[in-house]
């Protein structure tokens, strides 16, 4: 690793300006991005220089252990003073660890692990580290941004919900504060005082969703800054800043759980809206889904369901626009009339309650596909949550006007230091260097892994899976192991769940319906004999503690019931057993008939598997099962990065047509 001079540590003052961010990414020909890409390869990030500074810091620290209070902070002001003089050096940066390291030793009872410390020194060489599930990755994160803030970086720590904002900004407060560090978190509700309050620390914990929320407010206030050096001398000042902008700038940014939020979640678009109740447009609305409810799947109309599209046929536009003259004077412009017909299309037919969404309190509320969890605040656009809650039959609510809006993808390049970490991070290597400008580097466990995997099964139908899961978990709980169930939607956890009751095995179901429980259910997942059933939510963020004598059963067995748009996701469950050393079990039971299969199997294939599947249990050949889901997530996996491709082409052309700009 090279040492840096000070210029490379962006801060709000004369240099940076009021709000460091980087504007516009530069643009390479595609042979310059080859070359790079070749270069990045042949002399990519090294781990032996990563592995290098954490021997170092491990070294330093012994010196640390019998220093007094007072003398602890001088050695912590002595290195903030030559961070700023020489920036993040090698050397600089084995110091920081040790005193943070010293720090969690007093404060927290722990010193971090070298393999932590190694995936700090990556982070903070503008990397990702794919440190795997289990290692410690709230101490790597804290770390890489004690480092920074001692050096005067702002610092936002990303990470995946307002539980773990709050928890990991707590535990860890105690440790910045040692360092002479502020730590502020985001959480809703918050107006924007306490926000602006909480960004004016040293580190702030934040998710994903409030910082970009908070960056589109901060827009309209900043669309009339110059940017030349003499105004920025004019006007810097404590107070000027305040009264306008939520943020200090995008200086850094440490996004824990990349992959989740720089891949998986690309794919919607965060939107600033205001609510435009129109009766008018709400009975517009109510007659364009009653037409939709009339037209005959196949005949007028067909549906895409990879892209959750409907498309009018030839005969269905006809048909429309027999219909025309009786319509709202809303719907009399053709294009838009169809438009908003295939919307309701999609709603009647595409989306589907309790695996897109949930119907609560007389409204429709979103469903994450990533996480299992609940978004809350998120609504589809264009009129697409107007006829789904026509469709459950729920009051109809506003439409919304966007004001502004931007994606993941256009945000987080705008960091001046960018870097982050997940255990699933290798298969999109290519994708988050294009994109991101980001590399990986592996890191080492810290132990040696003890997970055995049994592989996975492959099913004709549901039912067969669910009468082969209740069989293996009966199996497990008689030898009073814990097991952990991952399904793919909350109606598949129920539905597994009703499986299990007739059964009669005692079990507990986590999904987006009760995820206010999730920490405690989560937590007491690997206790004897319990058998948890849930979606994606236990997938990541919280630990699960292996009751007493579970070490002997094998540890905690986890059965993974998904069919995942990615191999990444796969990895992510599996990452739930055999963390630090322990011993875990991991096996797969899936189906042909799940949505992810149906959309990319072909009828031949189908028809071969019913001719080789066992007669009795519908089990397809292992060879077979194992071509088949790979097949369908290959291609899930290729269609979803095209894409996130089209919709980051499309934010630049939205960007380059905006209201606000510098």
């Amino acid at each position: 690793m090279h040492d840096r001079p000070s210029l490379t540590l962006p801060q709000p003052g004369l240099i940076w300006g009021l709000y460091p961010e980087k504007r516009r990414a530069a643009k390479n020909s595609d042979w310059t991005k080859a070359l790079n890409r070749l270069a990045v390869h042949l002399s990519g990030p090294s781990l032996r220089r990563y592995e290098r500074i954490a021997q170092r810091s491990l070294e330093l620290e012994q010196g640390l252990v019998h220093l007094s209070g007072s003398d602890f902070d001088k050695r912590v002001d002595h290195l903030k003073r030559q961070l700023g003089t020489d920036g993040l050096t090698s050397n600089h940066m084995a110091q920081a660890f040790a005193l943070s390291g010293e720090a969690c030793r007093r404060h927290l009872g722990n010193q971090p692990y070298i393999s932590q410390r190694i995936a700090a020194a990556i982070m903070l060489d503008n990397q990702l580290a794919e440190m795997a599930t289990g290692e410690g990755k709230t101490l790597a994160a804290a770390l890489t941004a004690s480092a920074a803030a001692m050096a005067g970086v702002p610092v936002h720590v990303i990470t995946a919900n307002d539980y773990l904002v709050s928890r990991d900004a707590n535990k860890l407060r105690p440790v910045y504060a040692a360092l002479g560090l502020t730590v502020g978190a985001i959480q809703q509700p918050m107006n924007s005082h306490c926000r602006r309050q909480e960004y004016a620390n040293d580190i702030t914990y934040c998710t994903a969703k409030e910082l970009v929320f908070d960056y589109l407010r901060d827009l309209p206030l900043r669309s009339q800054r110059r940017t030349d050096l003499g105004w920025h001398a004019a006007n810097f000042s404590e107070s000027t800043l305040g009264q306008t902008t939520l943020l200090r700038g995008l200086c850094m940014a440490v996004v824990d759980e990349a992959d989740s939020i720089l891949i998986d979640e690309a794919r919607v678009p965060l939107i600033i809206a205001e609510i435009r109740v129109n009766e008018g447009r709400r009975d517009a609305f109510a007659e364009v889904f009653e037409l939709a409810l009339t037209l005959r799947h196949g005949a007028d109309f067909t549906l895409g369901s990879a892209m959750q599209r409907a498309r009018l046929t030839e005969a269905g536009r006809a048909a429309v626009d027999q219909r025309a003259d009786t319509l709202h004077s809303t719907w009399r412009n053709r294009r838009h009339r169809e438009d908003n017909l295939c919307l309701a299309l999609a709603a009647l037919h595409l989306f589907h309650r309790d695996h897109h969404y949930l119907v609560r309190d007389d409204g429709v509320h979103i469903v994450d596909e990533t996480t299992g969890r609940v978004a809350s605040g998120r609504t589809w656009s264009r009129g697409l949550h107007q006829f789904i809650e026509l469709k459950e039959q729920c009051t109809i609510s506003g439409e919304t006007i966007t004001r502004a809006q931007i994606t993941y993808q256009r945000f987080f390049p705008r960091y001046m230091r960018l870097c982050g970490m997940s255990g699933t991070l290798a298969e999109s290597q290519a994708e988050l260097a294009r994109v991101y400008g980001l590399h990986i580097v592996q890191v080492p466990l810290h132990k040696p892994c003890r997970r055995s995997d049994a592989g996975q099964r492959v099913f004709l139908d549901r039912a067969q899976q669910w009468q082969a899961v209740a069989s293996r978990v009966s199996e497990l709980v008689q030898q009073a192991c814990p097991v952990l169930i991952g399904t793919d939607s909350v109606a598949q956890s129920e539905s597994l769940s009703a499986h299990l009751a007739r059964q009669g095995i005692a079990h507990v179901v986590l999904n987006a319906r009760n995820d206010q429980t999730e920490s405690d259910v989560v937590a007491r997942a690997g206790q004897r004999g319990r058998v948890t059933v849930t979606t994606n939510m236990a997938g990541r963020g919280t630990d699960i503690p292996l009751g007493a004598g579970v070490q002997a059963l094998g540890g905690l067995h986890v059965i993974s019931c998904q069919m995942n748009s990615a191999r990444r996701i796969d990895r992510q469950l599996k990452g739930r057993c055999a963390r630090q050393g322990d011993p875990g079990h991991f096996e797969t039971l899936r189906c042909l008939d799940s949505a992810l299969m149906q959309r990319s199997l072909p009828a031949w294939l189908a028809r071969l598997a019913a001719f080789l599947a066992a007669p009795q249990t519908g089990e397809l050949p292992r060879w077979l099962g194992r071509l088949i889901s790979a097949g369908a997530q290959r291609l899930e996996e290729s269609r979803q990065q095209q894409q996130r491709a089209m919709l980051l082409h499309q934010d630049q052309q939205l960007d380059r047509l905006a209201v606000f700009k510098e």
